[in-house]
This record gives structure tokens, C-alpha cells and sequence, in this order.
């Protein structure tokens, strides 16, 4: 699911957006712009010679300082149009969100406990710790995790999808989120959020452009234009003595005035990318919000942009994740129909897609059992220690799972471990599929004989069109590394159909942060998925952590990211974005300058002919006169800001290309044009101004 985007200039964005433009012409606001912050400064000035022409007194005729003066102060408020609207934007959603908080009534429990005695109270008054019965048609007065029961919830409010998720104790489905709706049953959640602290509320903050915070890469840009800006500034401040040198020295010409001297370093320095790159910053964010993931900070998208390694979950990831039983490889002396009776009470406590697959083709076999459960069984869940799973039955024990877990078992009574079975593993395993073993113990006491009965073929799925996106990546210059707890043949088969870089098999929690921790120490962002409580340590590490919001709540604090889909897939879109918002701030940066040094050629001339008239061989464009000359690229120095606001909150088109393609493509388009447009933008301008008789 996707939110629904808003249009770029929609009515009930564009008035506000307009009225905060006036707003942010507070100086407190203008100084956290420096470069916007000089034009800010140079308007003013400006002003007070009009007022001083208007006078009698002026340095220039009136009309042309007043003209000057208008277009910057429109430079200024187009910036701060640009940024308003973007803020608009993100405000609006923030709005969206905020119309999901509903004042709740909750059922406090006096012990964290069913059955214990409750009172109602505001769900605002709820703090982190408190227990509350959350029953059928109830809303959720906090964010939490189950304690106790199990519950079908409606998470449509915050995921926009609406079919509804099963929500029960222990495991890695236990994280609810206050506003959400249990639609059955009942569940016993504790709080793990104070009022104003909850996931909604977290949301709303952070896409609300006003509590953004400048990213590293956005720092470092704006100290780079800043250092610009006090070049130019320290440029044209010297160029003044030396106009009134040069015409005192030749007695002839005519100094250069204060009002040109402004309009001049106005277009000399960064302007457009100075005006525009706030908004940049907070339409990424929105842009993120739009595929459903609320990112915690600029920085999280940022680092999503640099990312050069992905660290990827086969199963739902890779493949479908729905891995179906197949086939049932008995192992000597052993029928198929005695392996698959094996395998079905071995799974009949199996809720999993595989148990019930495996249920489904042992009645295709000819189990020779109903399936029903044996009322003194008494079933083994599977664990991530362990890695099998089973049942205990009165007269014998079963078990299923990894190859090598089962050898663990087999051999610990000192029983044979059949070459036949570690044929039809290898084989499986080579096939891209996943081999589980099952044994059996025909007495129960400890140290008693096993038998293999045989392996279980699970086949899995690679999906549709995964390949050519990891091509992509492979041009972007990103690693893609596969995680799975398969062993290494499965993996490597996998791996190999699906054409990632690299695999991690056997994957334990332990692994995953050393392999981060290795891939860091050369030197690389690492970005991975995660839902569980053992994939917390792994998302603190990675420099990008996608946690899936149907997950748990430590992996969701331990993640930057939060994918409201939880789909894991949502990883290659988040790394997608992030390069799309580094695409735009580098192609309007490029635009920007060489838009400044086509600039030179329109005002420099007409800034300094009367002092030095041999300048006018530099008259390129054949402007009219030096005053609209510096007219019209004052004019055109404020609409082209105007001119790529879509763009910047739209962003350059994502294509997967590699960085030294991506300059190229780059310093073609964007520096080319940049080059190009204000030749043609100021000509026309200037043209426009001569036939309304303004020169």
C-alpha cells in the first residue's frame, strides 16, 4: 500500500504556502538561510536608495533601483515559497495522521494479568509500564506489547491495509500501536510509550518539515555555499574603490553604483540551489512517507542515498516466502508412507505455511493416520537454538529440522547417520530447496536408539523480476548480500537464481552484527531489514535499519526506518529514494553554478561598461541596454527558482546508474542547461522589457 500523493500545486497548499512566504521575512527565520539571507540584506538596502531616488537624491533613476529592488525581494519570497510549500506538504500528511488520534477510554488492570479487576481511564493518562484489557471493538489506547492472549487487530489507520493482522503474546508478533482496533477476542498489552511519545505521535513530528533537522551532506553543502557567498561578497565589495580609482585615474566614465554592485552579487552568488535546498530536504521526507516508511530523521534518508552494501532476508525478500513440501525422500528401509505418517505428527502443531504443507501432502501420500493430534502428544515448538522441532508421543519421539541439527541428535546415541540421507540432502539443497530431516527414537529414555527416516523437500520460490532489480543495484555499484538460516548449498543455489553478490547461511543473530561490523570496518554503509527481537543488535549496527512495523517494539526502536507495508522488499525503495534525493540536491547544485557562470556574461559587461567601455565586446546576447541587462538577469535569477520547484519536490528521475555514469548524465543535462537557459532566459526577458519601453 501507498499513500495517495498530493498534487504539486494544490489550492489548499498553494494560500498557506503563500502567507508563510510573508512570515518567514522575519529576519530570525531569514538567518538560518545564509545565501537568502545576503539577497534578504541586499533588498533592503536597496530599498532605502529608492526611498533615497525617490527623493531626489538618487544614484540611479528611481524606476530602476524600485525595479531591482522588487525582483529581490521576489528572489526572497519565491525561497520562501519553495520551502513553505514543501513544509505545506508535509504538513498536510502530518494532518492526515493526526485525524487517526481518537480520545480513547482504556480498561486499566490493577495486575498485569486476564481476569484481574480493571477501571476505565483517559488513555492519555496511560505511562509506560501500565497494563490495560484491550477486548473486541476496543481501540487501543497505547502503543504496547501483547502480554497475554491472542487478537485479530485492524491496523488499517496506520498501514492502509485492510485485512487484519493477528496480534498474540511472546514471539515477533506481539508490538501493537495505539489507535488501531481489535476487531476478536482479547489481548493484555503493557505500554511502552508515555502520552505524546507513541508512534503516531512520533510520525506527526517527524514529517512536519518544521521539526526537520539539516542532514550532514546538507550541512556540509551549506557551509560550501556560505564560503561562496563571503567570496563573492568580499569580491564585489572591492570592485566599488576600484571603479572610482579607475575613472578618477582616466578622468573619464562613470562609477559603478551601489545598486548595481547588489544586483550583481545577488546573481553571483548561489541563489537557486540556496533557495531550493531546504525544500529538497523536506520533500525526501515526504517522498518516504509516500512509499509508507516513516524514516526518523533526514539523516536515516540520506544514508539510504549512500548505502553500498543491502543486507537481504531470503525468505519474503528474495524468494515468495511461502516454501511448499514437495516431495517426501525416505531414507533406505524406510516406505514413503512411513516418512510422511513421521512428518505429519511431527508437524500437526505446525502453524507455519511448511507444517500445514507438509499435513497437506502426507494426506496425498497415504498417511495411514487421521490427522488428528494424539491426546497424550505433547508437541516441541521449533527454536532458533535448537532448529527442530517435534512431537513427543507415548511410545516414540519424532523430530524434523535442519540437517545438521538432526545429526546433533541422531549421533548423540551413537546411531548411523545414513549415506543415502546425506545424498538426498546435498541434492535438495543443490536444487535451491530447503532439506529437512526427519528421525524418530522409539524409546523414551534417554541415550535410546534413533533412525532417520528421510528427508522433507520445501521449495521455495525466487520472485518474479528480483534478479534485474539487483542488475540495477550491481550498476549502482551496491553489494547484495543474502541472509538465511538455509545451509550453505541452499544458499548457494539461491543465491545463484536470484543473482545476488554474495550469501550469509546459517545466519544466527551473532553473525549478522559481525558481518555488519566487518563490512563497516572496510569502509562501507551497510543498510538490512529486520522484525524480531533477535534482529534488534543487527538494525543498531546497520547505518540504515528498516524495522518492519508489524515487528517487534525493539526492533522498531532499534531501526531508524519503519515500514508500515512490512514488506521486506521495501528495502531496495527506501534505497532508491534516498539516491533520488541526493540525485536532485546534486543536479540543481550543478544547475545552480553553472547557472551563476552563464550569468557572469549577462551582468558583468553591463555592470562595468560606463567605467570600462571596452567591456562591451562582452555583450554576448546583444542586450538591449545596462540597465535591463542587469534588470533582466535579476528577473531571471528569481523565476528559475520558481521554474524548478516541481523538480525539487518531485526529484530528477531515478535511474540505476553508476557514479561516474550518473556525473556524466549529470554535468550534460543539468550543467549544460544550466549554461544554456540563462542565455536564453535572460535574452527573452530582455526582449520582453524593450517592448514594454522599460529601457
Amino acid at each position: 500500500m501507498t499513500r495517495s500523493s498530493l498534487p504539486l500545486f494544490d489550492a489548499d497548499l498553494l494560500r498557506p504556502a503563500v502567507v508563510d512566504a510573508f512570515a518567514k521575512l522575519d529576519p530570525r527565520v531569514q538567518w538560518r538561510n545564509p545565501v537568502m539571507f545576503v539577497v534578504y540584506v541586499g533588498s533592503l538596502f536597496t530599498s532605502a536608495l529608492w526611498l533615497q531616488a525617490l527623493a531626489g537624491h538618487g544614484e540611479a533613476p528611481a524606476w530602476f533601483i524600485g525595479a531591482v529592488t522588487l525582483w529581490l525581494g521576489f528572489t526572497v519570497l519565491f525561497a520562501n515559497f519553495a520551502e513553505a510549500l514543501a513544509e505545506g506538504r508535509a504538513r498536510a500528511q502530518a494532518a492526515s495522521l493526526r485525524g487517526m488520534k481518537k480520545t480513547v477510554v482504556a480498561k486499566k488492570l490493577a495486575e498485569p494479568r486476564s481476569g484481574a479487576p480493571w477501571t476505565q481511564v483517559p488513555g492519555e493518562s496511560l505511562r509506560r509500564g501500565d497494563v490495560v484489557l484491550v477486548e473486541a471493538g476496543d481501540l487501543l489506547p497505547c502503543d504496547g506489547e501483547v502480554i497475554e492472549g491472542v487478537a485479530a487487530v485492524d491496523e488499517s489507520a496506520i498501514t492502509g491495509e485492510s485485512a487484519p493482522v493477528i496480534r498474540e503474546s511472546g514471539g515477533d508478533f506481539s508490538a501493537v500501536t495505539g489507535g488501531t482496533k481489535v476487531l476478536s477476542d482479547w489481548i493484555v498489552v503493557r505500554c511502552t510509550a508515555d502520552p505524546g511519545e507513541s508512534f503516531l505521535d512520533r510520525m506527526i513530528g517527524l514529517v512536519e518539515g518544521a521539526k526537520r533537522r539539516k542532514t550532514p551532506n546538507e550541512i556540509a553543502l551549506t557551509i560550501l555555499l556560505v564560503a561562496l557567498t563571503l567570496v563573492f561578497l568580499l569580491v564585489t565589495v572591492t570592485l566599488l574603490p576600484f571603479s572610482i580609482y579607475a575613472v578618477n585615474a582616466n578622468h573619464a566614465g562613470v562609477p559603478v553604483t551601489l545598486t548595481v554592485l547588489i544586483a550583481l552579487l545577488v546573481c553571483l552568488i548561489p541563489t537557486t540551489i540556496g533557495g531550493l535546498l531546504s525544500a529538497i530536504g523536506v520533500a525526501g521526507m515526504g517522498r518516504m512517507l509516500l512509499a509508507n516508511v516513516v524514516a526518523t530523521s533526514g539523516r536515516a534518508i540520506e544514508a539510504a542515498g549512500d548505502v553500498d552494501v543491502l543486507l537481504l532476508d531470503k525468505t519474503g525478500t528474495i524468494t515468495l516466502g511461502n516454501r511448499q513440501a514437495s516431495a517426501f525422500l525416505p531414507a533406505p528401509g524406510v516406505s514413503v508412507a512411513e516418512l510422511a505418517d513421521a512428518a505429519r505428527l511431527a508437524s500437526l502443531a505446525d502453524e507455519t505455511p511448511e507444517g500445514r504443507s507438509i499435513v497437506t501432502l502426507a494426506r496425498q501420500e497415504g498417511s495411514a493416520h487421521e490427522p488428528a493430534a494424539d491426546p497424550a502428544a505433547s508437541f516441541v515448538a521449533f527454536s532458533a537454538q535448537t532448529r527442530m522441532s517435534g512431537v513427543d508421543l507415548p511410545d516414540r519421539l519424532i523430530r524434523k529440522g535442519a540437517a545438521d541439527a538432526l545429526k546433533r541428535w541422531i549421533l548423540e546415541t551413537d546411531s548411523a547417520w545414513p549415506e543415502a540421507v546425506v545424498r538426498h540432502v546435498e541434492a535438495v539443497a543443490r536444487r535451491g530447496s530447503t532439506p529437512l530431516v526427519v528421525a524418530e527414537r522409539t524409546s523414551l529414555e534417554a541415550g535410546s536408539p534413533a533412525r532417520v527416516l528421510g528427508v522433507v523437500e520445501l521449495k521455495d520460490i525466487v520472485k518474479s523480476g528480483i534478479k534485474e532489480r539487483f542488475a540495477q543495484l550491481r550498476r549502482m555499484g551496491i553489494r547484495t548480500v543474502m541472509i538465511t538460516g538455509d545451509n550453505r548449498l541452499t544458499a548457494a543455489a539461491i543465491a545463484a537464481e536470484a543473482g545476488v553478490d554474495d550469501f550469509l547461511a546459517e545466519a544466527t543473530p551473532e553473525n549478522k552484527l559481525a558481518l555488519i561490523r566487518q563490512t563497516q570496518a572496510e569502509g562501507r554503509l551497510v543498510a538490512m531489514t529486520g522484525d524480531g527481537t533477535n534482529d534488534a543488535p543487527a538494525l543498531a549496527q546497520a547505518d540504515v535499519a528498516v524495522a518492519m512495523h508489524s515487528g517487534t517494539q525493539a526492533a522498531k526502536e532499534a531501526g531508524n526506518m519503519v515500514d508500515l507495508d512490512s514488506n521486506p522488499t521495501k528495502l531496495i525503495e527506501v534505497v532508491e529514494i534516498g539516491k533520488q534525493m541526493l540525485m536532485t540536491r546534486g543536479a540543481l547544485t550543478t544547475f545552480s553554478i553553472a547557472n551563476d557562470i552563464a550569468k557572469y556574461f549577462a551582468i558583468i559587461p553591463a555592470a562595468f561598461v560606463a567605467t570600462y567601455p571596452q567591456l562591451g565586446a562582452l555583450n554576448l546576447m546583444h542586450l538591449a541596454s545596462p540597465d535591463s541587462a542587469i534588470l533582466s538577469a535579476v528577473i531571471f535569477n528569481a523565476l528559475i527558482i520558481v521554474a524548478l520547484i516541481p523538480l525539487a519536490l518531485k526529484g530528477v528521475r531515478y535511474r540505476a546508474l553508476g557514479a561516474a555514469v550518473l556525473l556524466r548524465r549529470n554535468l550534460l543535462i543539468y550543467g549544460l542547461g544550466g549554461i544554456v537557459a540563462p542565455f536564453v532566459g535572460i535574452k527573452l526577458i530582455d526582449m520582453l522589457l524593450r517592448l514594454m519601453g522599460w529601457t
